[in-house]
């Protein structure tokens, strides 16, 4: 299964105060915010157990469109990512999950 969404990041949000007053670029933990907003809305029946491995490639600015694509692997709890900007590569990465207590499993 797949998820892709579509976002972009505009020069008013917050996290552009200091980072970097020059050379703007998006924070990786605002990248993974939305990494993981679209992974929980998309599977709702769990919660995030470990971020196992995060690398950002290229830097994302201001006002850019950008991907998130989530893929399950062979196990439903193991979730690849990759944030993309046209054919650039920003991030890539995968994530553990683990049942949401009470939640309803397919």
């Amino acid at each position: 299964m797949e998820n892709k969404q579509t976002y972009c990041i505009e020069a008013t949000h917050p996290c552009f105060a200091g980072h970097f007053p020059d050379n703007p670029i998006v924070p990786g933990v605002i990248i993974l915010t939305f990494v993981q907003q679209q992974l929980l809305a998309w599977l709702p029946a769990y919660q995030i157990n470990t971020l196992a491995q995060a690398k950002f490639l290229h830097p994302l600015h201001p006002g850019e469109d950008f991907s998130i694509q989530l893929k399950q692997s062979s196990s439903v709890k193991n979730i690849k990512f990759s944030c993309t900007r046209g054919t650039d590569v920003l991030a890539t990465g995968s994530i553990m999950l683990q049942n949401l207590p009470g939640a309803k499993h397919e």
